[in-house]
This record gives structure tokens, C-alpha cells and sequence, in this order.
């Protein structure tokens, strides 16, 4: 378990969705660890949980194989390769990102970032929006985030109200053999652990507040990481004033380039977060503390509740819930992908209201010509030419060195 979950780990690199096909080949296809009913079964309830679905997919197989020692190595050994790369990129930022071939290089990557949040708008949006009530909420959770500025918790509690209400109920509900002791157990003992940093943070309030959000963003980021980012950028950058948007859209560019889970991006948040405060060893220690926060509720999740399985497929309003609010996270990585294009694009975006509405409004004068093509370059070798994200990558930031140069 600890080679082929260890070689997982390794080699997640391209997202959920690579990452779950890669289990799935060394999980179903070379070894009977897991039946492709279980796997499926799996999969469709990890999606249905917030935080990083392939990495509660390995937990979950890890558990089924031995338990929760067989989660806590499998799903640790999915984050740990890329925390450790995560940390390494943080320091090097730090050290050489005010170089201005590593600027050039980084303009090419945040182009790429635009293109890589838009292709998952395509991507979920093709699953998610399967008639007019999915389009309307995917079309009102963009204008109250866009336009109305509501909070991203309240868009999720919404949409899973309105689609509980609207689903229609058939039946009762399969039983299960729930052990509700030992599920009762592992909230107990697994949320002792959660807050457990606490207490050795007393007395620091950036390192509390640390704490206090990368926990709330833990418990809502259904949808996946896209779904999130928008409301984590207005908290850190706007709220907070931690770091700036260039650093968040390099925070995003240097999360998609290493393995595990993409919400490793919290990682890189709160060290740069923490240089801005003080000093290296406060970065060192909120980086750790938004690892721990963000990912100790994935072991939770599915120590807790895999048995609920069964359960939840019985339930068409559990059901009817998670549906809406998949629609909802189309229109909030909308709002994310705008907010960053127009961000890379413009020199100058103000705000301006009109009435509750309170838009982004950019200074035409101020577009950047070179982002802009840049942008159209990822775009069609991403979208037109299917190419990876990888060369992409390698293509534009050798692109954006080389405007640079000239």
C-alpha cells in the first residue's frame, strides 16, 4: 500500500480528473483492490463531500483496504509529495519572484491560469447545467458574487435549500447498518485534533485568524478548489489584506504545476501570508497550520460517514441538494475566471455601484496587450489543440520570458 498509494501521490499531477483515472488504473485495472461498482460508488460519494475528491478517494480506499490506518496512509501519502514541493516553491518565491525573467515568466503562467478555470467552467458545466432551472442558478450564483458581493457560504446554503425543497420524493429511503458510536467517535476524537493547534497558537492573532478561516473554507469547498478561490481571493487579499492579487494568481499558476490536490494552494497563501507579517518562521508555521486545517476534515468526512453510502442513495432530497449546488458552482468559477482575466488584463480595476450592484470597472486605457495574446495563446493550445497543461505551461512562461527579454 505504501509503494502504490506513495507512487499515486507522485504522479498526481493534471487535476481531479488525472488523478482519479490514474487510481483508478492502479487501484482497479492492475490490482483487485477495489470492484469498479466500489470505485464508482466511491467516487460519486467523495463528490459529494467538501474538500479535494481525489484525495478522499485514496482515503477511502485506504480505509476500505485496513481501516482508518490504511486512510491515514493512503490519504497522507496523496498530500504529502506536493505539501513538501508546495513548501520548496513557497521559499523560492519569497527569494526570487522580484526578478524580472521570473515576473515574465509568471505573466505567461497566470495567462495559463485564466484558460485552466475556464476549461473547468466547460468541463462542469457540460455535467452540471442539464436544463433551464440548472442555467438560472448557475446564472444567480454569478450575479450575487459578481454583482451583489454575497458571501460564498451563503450562495452554497441557497442553492442546496432551493434544490431540497424542489426535488420530488419517491420513497423512504434504503436502511443502513450505520455504527453510529463509532462514526460519533471519530467526529469526537477527529474534531479534538482539528482545533488541537489552537492551543499552541494562543496569543497570536494573525496565526488565529490562520486558523479561523483556512477552517471555515475547509468545511465549504464543495465543487472542488475553482469553487473557492474567488471567495478565499476577497478574504485574503481584500478582507485581510495578506497578500496581493499578483501573489494569489501565482499562488493558483505554482499550485497547478505540482502533484496532490489543488487546495494545496491554501499551503502557499498562508506562507506568503505569514512573510508579510513577520518573518519566515511565522510563514513556516501558518503554511502547516493551513495544511493541517484543510485537510484533517478529509479524514473526518470519510472515517466518519463512508458507511453512509447506502444511506445517501435512498435520500432524493440529499440527492436533489447536491445537484443544485453543482449548478451553483458553475456561476462562482464564472465569477473567478472573470475576476482573474480582468485582473491580468487591466493595470487599473476599480469598483463602481449602481444602486446594490457593486461591479468590477476597468480602465480600458489600461489593457496589456501582451497578456492578452498570451491568454489567446494558452487558450488555443489548450482548448483548440488539446494540448496539456504541462506544455502549456512551458510554452507561454518561455513565451512571457521572452517578451521580457525584448
Amino acid at each position: 500500500m505504501f509503494r502504490v498509494f506513495g507512487r499515486i501521490g507522485l504522479l498526481s499531477f493534471g487535476g481531479p480528473a488525472a488523478q482519479i483515472a490514474l487510481m483508478h488504473k492502479e487501484l482497479v485495472e492492475e490490482r483487485p483492490w477495489l470492484s469498479q461498482p466500489q470505485f464508482l460508488r466511491a467516487l460519486s460519494f467523495c463528490m459529494l463531500l467538501p474538500g479535494p475528491e481525489a484525495m478522499q478517494l485514496a482515503t477511502y480506499a485506504g480505509w476500505r483496504m485496513r481501516g482508518i490506518t490504511g486512510g491515514l496512509l493512503a490519504g497522507g501519502l496523496f498530500v504529502i509529495p506536493g505539501a513538501i514541493v508546495i513548501f520548496a516553491l513557497a521559499f523560492a518565491y519569497a527569494s526570487y519572484a522580484d526578478l524580472m525573467l521570473v515576473q515574465a515568466a509568471f505573466l505567461g503562467i497566470k495567462a495559463t491560469v485564466v484558460v485552466i478555470v475556464i476549461q473547468a467552467i466547460l468541463r462542469i458545466a457540460r455535467k452540471a447545467l442539464r436544463g433551464p432551472p440548472d442555467w438560472a442558478v448557475a446564472a444567480l450564483s454569478f450575479i450575487g458574487l459578481f454583482a451583489l458581493n454575497l458571501p460564498f457560504p451563503l450562495i452554497i446554503t441557497l442553492a442546496a435549500a432551493y434544490g431540497a425543497l424542489t426535488t420530488r420524493t419517491t420513497g423512504t429511503g434504503a436502511s443502513t447498518a450505520l455504527p453510529w458510536r463509532m462514526s460519533l467517535r471519530v467526529i469526537v476524537i477527529g474534531g479534538l485534533i482539528w482545533v488541537a493547534p489552537l492551543a499552541l497558537i494562543q496569543g497570536s492573532d494573525f496565526l488565529t485568524d490562520i486558523w479561523l478561516f483556512f477552517s471555515q473554507l475547509a468545511v465549504v469547498t464543495f465543487g472542488g478548489a475553482y469553487a473557492v478561490l474567488a471567495y478565499m481571493t476577497q478574504v485574503v487579499v481584500v478582507d485581510f489584506g495578506w497578500i496581493d492579487t499578483a501573489q494569489m494568481m501565482d499562488a493558483l499558476g505554482l499550485a497547478e504545476t505540482t502533484p496532490g490536490p489543488l487546495i494545496l494552494v491554501t499551503q502557499f497563501v498562508a506562507f506568503q501570508s505569514g512573510l508579510g507579517e513577520g518573518s519566515v518562521w511565522l510563514a513556516m508555521q501558518a503554511a502547516a497550520l493551513a495544511l493541517w486545517v484543510t485537510f484533517v476534515p478529509c479524514f473526518i468526512w470519510i472515517f466518519a460517514s463512508a458507511p453512509l453510502i447506502d444511506w445517501l442513495e435512498g435520500r432524493p432530497r440529499v440527492a436533489g441538494a447536491l445537484s443544485v449546488i453543482t449548478a451553483a458552482v458553475v456561476g462562482v468559477i464564472a465569477n473567478l475566471s472573470l475576476w482573474f482575466a480582468m485582473h491580468l488584463l487591466f493595470a487599473d480595476v476599480s469598483t463602481r455601484s449602481f444602486g446594490p450592484l457593486r461591479l468590477l470597472w476597468p480602465a480600458w486605457p489600461s489593457i496589456d496587450l501582451v497578456a492578452l495574446g498570451l491568454i489567446v495563446m494558452a487558450g488555443v493550445l489548450m482548448l483548440v489543440l488539446n494540448r496539456g497543461l504541462a506544455l502549456t505551461l512551458v510554452v507561454t512562461a518561455l513565451a512571457g520570458i521572452m517578451i521580457g527579454v525584448i
